[in-house]
């Protein structure tokens, strides 16, 4: 887009017109109507991600006050602009309610309703960052006020909106961006079912305390589970630190590596040359952060390759024992738990001998590892759609816009 010609960078074809800069107040005018009589009992809120929410269900509580008589009534399909800024938000949000009918929001909301503009488009236009700067210019003189911008609502309508001249290519665009949040909302929706769905089975498929047996097992298992010591089904590795290599050719995992899923190669990891005095840990073992705030995230994963650790962390190498379930396991009950925590947190070979771990068989053991291996990859598949689905919509809200 150059701004001499007033055109966005992608447009749909049959549309050539150059776009017009409009004030907001010349196609939206202000809603200051109250909730009289308390017509509505439904406190709003704003959300970035969400819109305009419900309250009880944003903040588990009601932030309003119980008289909302006082409130501004928002019907479904109005704005409301919340001046309120946060990370995601530096200048505030502006949604249009679609979730109720209608709803009470505060009266530090600018609200507005349009007159003669595509409703979708706007929504859309207000998730770019192509308003800031003229918020940011009647915000500059005034201070924040514990983050909520000073703006008074005739310099807000004051504020200029681009949008084509065209009301077909604005339903066009509104329309396009509709579509595109439905898609991203069902793979969000299908993303988030999965997670909870694996939460409830890893609850499920592993004894309660006092149990000698899961409450889901599958078939053709029948033998209570054995409880073990760890210590007796692991040998316990540590590592070294980096002035003991030089570049070479074998990885080198540190505690911020460990942000990656529960099974991963380390492609990206610092390579290092190999150490006679130091051991590799080998592929398939389990390793965490031993000492700070990193074991409170119970960040445990297994190794894909032969590794090299630094000496944040420890790794247990499974003897007799299947890696997956037992990365299970601990993921499951959380090593934070038997971690002394009195000063900084921190586990050792005194904390991870005695722990108790209830195994089955080796069969059972491979079965489990395997299902929640499988799902662990549809929900990762889930992840990289819904990731790949928001990186595409926030390059054509930069390049469909002017």
């Amino acid at each position: 887009m150059t701004e001499q010609a007033k055109v966005p960078a992608i447009r749909f074809a049959g549309f050539t017109d150059p776009w017009e800069q409009r004030k907001l107040g010349d196609i939206a005018e202000r809603v200051t109507r109250k909730n009289e009589n308390n017509e509505s009992d439904l406190p709003l809120t704003i959300s970035a991600q969400h819109g305009l929410i419900d309250q009880r269900l944003f903040f588990n509580a009601q932030v309003a006050s119980r008289d909302m008589s006082g409130y501004y009534l928002l019907r479904q399909g109005e704005f409301a602009y919340n001046k309120s800024t946060s990370a995601d938000s530096p200048w505030g949000a502006i949604k249009r309610l679609t979730r109720y009918e209608k709803g009470c929001v505060s009266t530090l909301y600018i609200c507005f309703a349009l007159l003669n503009a595509n409703p979708d488009y706007l929504v859309t236009y207000y998730e770019t960052n192509r308003w800031h700067k003229a918020v940011q210019m009647i915000a500059a003189e005034g201070a924040r006020n514990h983050g909520l911008l000073n703006i008074a609502p005739d310099d807000f309508f004051d504020t200029m909106v681009s949008l084509p001249e065209s009301q077909a290519e604005q339903q066009t665009i509104g329309a396009f961006f509709s579509r595109l949040d439905s898609l991203i909302t069902l793979h969000q929706r299908k993303y988030d079912k999965l997670v909870i769905f694996k939460k409830s089975m890893l609850e499920k498929m592993f004894p309660k305390d006092g149990e000698s047996v899961p409450e889901i097992r599958f078939a053709g298992f029948t033998d209570p589970w054995e409880q073990r010591k760890l210590g007796e089904i692991v040998s316990i590795g540590a590592g070294a630190p980096p002035s003991a290599f030089s570049a070479g050719n074998f990885l080198y995992v540190k505690v911020d590596d460990l942000n990656e899923s529960s099974h991963f190669q380390f492609d990206s990891a610092q390579r290092v040359d190999a150490n006679t005095a130091v051991k590799p840990i080998r592929k398939g073992s389990i390793i965490f952060a031993k000492r700070g705030a990193a074991i409170l995230g119970n960040k445990v994963r297994v190794l894909g390759k032969t590794a090299y650790i630094d000496t944040n962390m420890m790794a247990l190498e499974p003897r007799g024992v299947d890696a997956d379930f037992l990365w299970l396991f601990i993921n499951q009950t959380g090593l934070y738990r038997i971690a002394d925590t009195s000063t900084i947190p921190q586990i050792n070979n005194k904390h991870i001998e005695p722990y108790p771990v209830d195994i089955p068989n080796m069969a059972e053991q491979q079965a489990i590892g395997t299902f929640f291996s499988r799902l662990d990859d549809l929900i990762t598949l889930h992840q990289r759609k819904l990731e790949l689905l928001q990186d595409i919509k926030k390059s054509l809200l930069d390049k469909m816009f002017v």
